[in-house]
């Protein structure tokens, strides 16, 4: 009896158990055996995108003068130190003159040298010229020989080219001194131009290396630092939306409490190539930016970030970057085809991939999730400008359409066309979730 009990009993168990699986079954199926993906959302909306092109650099004066001596010698005489203002013509410093002496005096030599052999040199012309004379009227009256009046000849020529040789020599001892008397004018080397003095490289008693005969010792720079400019360096890929004119926003370092405004006034054609491998090198073209509002404080060699306004736009549809993603493993519902292999790892768009090239062929069609009740539409959208947090949408939505905007992980992995979704728009519980 008790064991009919006990069948009866596992029986009404077994039945129980079969009709909750059923009915976990049903609900599954019904829900289509997914779950939920919990996401942000935001509406799509019209802003005024700014987009820029970052770069680093130095401060540079616009004028700066690198001044070395023209003969060498002791430095006998330095003026100025680093970080005085100096005015055009201002004597900075005097180079000891004791071997321009000695060649001044050698030159004089030289030219009193060579005032004698002309003066002697016409004394023997002026022989030879009366010689001749004498010659033609004792060959006229035939009390010489024909060869007679032709050595007579001779000699007399001699005389002019020995005359005109003393001359040509002459000419060249004077030449000579006017040189050295320049070279000793340039023992003292005043300031080309007004300015302030950016670096001292020599000391008092030391000894210089002139350019006449070598590469010459930079002694010091004098640097016009009321025109100021940024020269940084910008990638090979933002070099083309650089222009003329475009306005920056400067940083530097060593003045954290002020913004500088720039324009851009040159821009470089020829690649600044650097590198430590031929696999990392990188390729930069040179950029300066005019300082428009320059401080007191700037130097030459102070490193500082840019940020180069490229292109504006008003009133343009958009939403937030992290919305646009580049899916390669799903066919979007908006008639977009499969570009693509599938792929676990799909890439999220940034500023630097949009810039409306999105449309050539041969780079993959963005998409955007759009909210539909509590699903998803992936619809492929045309791109244009973008900067640090939203992007310009040209083709593909509507302006109050409400698209995803987090998580990273469910637009560029997790969500597909249809996908059944959890809005959050609390952003603490939603990295809390995705942290569980």
């Amino acid at each position: 009896m008790a064991k009919k009990k006990s069948n009866r009993k596992n029986v009404i168990i077994i039945f129980g158990l079969v009709i909750i699986i059923a009915i976990v079954a049903i609900v599954i199926f019904s829900n289509g055996g997914e779950k939920p993906i919990e996401v942000m959302t935001t509406k799509v909306g019209e802003r005024t995108i700014v987009q820029k092109v970052s770069a680093t650099g130095q401060i540079q004066a616009e004028t700066e003068v690198k001044i070395s001596p023209e003969i060498s010698g002791e430095i006998i005489f330095l003026g100025i130190n680093e970080g005085d203002k100096v005015k055009p013509g201002q004597l900075l410093i005097k180079i000891k003159p004791d071997i321009i002496e000695t060649q001044l005096e050698q030159a004089n030599a030289a030219v009193q040298a060579s005032k004698m052999d002309v003066q002697s040199s016409k004394e023997q012309m002026d022989k030879a010229e009366n010689d001749l004379k004498r010659a033609q009227e004792l060959y006229k009256n035939k009390y010489i020989s024909q060869q007679e009046f032709d050595n007579a000849n001779t000699l007399y020529q001699q005389a002019v080219a020995a005359y005109q040789g003393s001359l040509s020599r002459s000419q060249q001892s004077l030449a000579a001194l006017k040189q050295i008397q320049r070279n000793a004018s340039r023992t003292a080397i005043y300031a080309p131009i007004g300015g302030t003095v950016t670096a001292v490289n020599v000391e008092k008693g030391e000894t210089v290396v002139g350019t006449q005969q070598f590469a010459g010792t930079e002694m010091l720079r004098v640097s016009d630092l009321s025109v100021m400019n940024a020269i940084v360096e910008v990638v090979e890929n933002d070099i083309v939306l650089v222009q003329k004119g475009d306005t920056a926003t400067i940083e530097v370092d060593a003045i954290p409490d002020k913004k500088f405004t720039g324009v851009v006034i040159e821009i470089g054609h020829s690649a600044i190539t650097s590198s430590t491998s031929i696999q990392d090198q990188a390729i930069n073209f040179q950029v300066k930016i005019r300082i428009i509002d320059p401080d007191d404080r700037l130097r030459p060699g102070m490193s500082c970030n840019t940020d180069i306004t490229t292109l504006t736009k008003n009133n343009v549809m958009a939403v937030p970057l992290q919305s646009v993603t580049v899916r390669l493993d799903s066919k979007p519902s908006n008639g977009g085809s499969q570009v693509g292999p599938h792929s676990n790892s799909p890439n999220v768009v940034n500023a630097s991939q949009t810039n409306g090239k999105n449309g050539s062929s041969n780079t993959p069609p963005m998409v955007v999730f759009v909210r539909e009740g509590d699903k998803v539409k992936m619809v492929n959208v045309k791109t244009g400008i973008s900067d640090e947090g939203f992007i310009e949408i040209e083709n593909g939505l509507k302006v109050n359409q409400e698209v995803v905007s987090g998580s990273f992980q469910a637009i560029s992995k997790l969500l597909q066309d249809g996908s059944l979704i959890t809005v959050n728009n609390n952003s603490k519980n939603l990295r809390r979730s995705r942290k569980k």
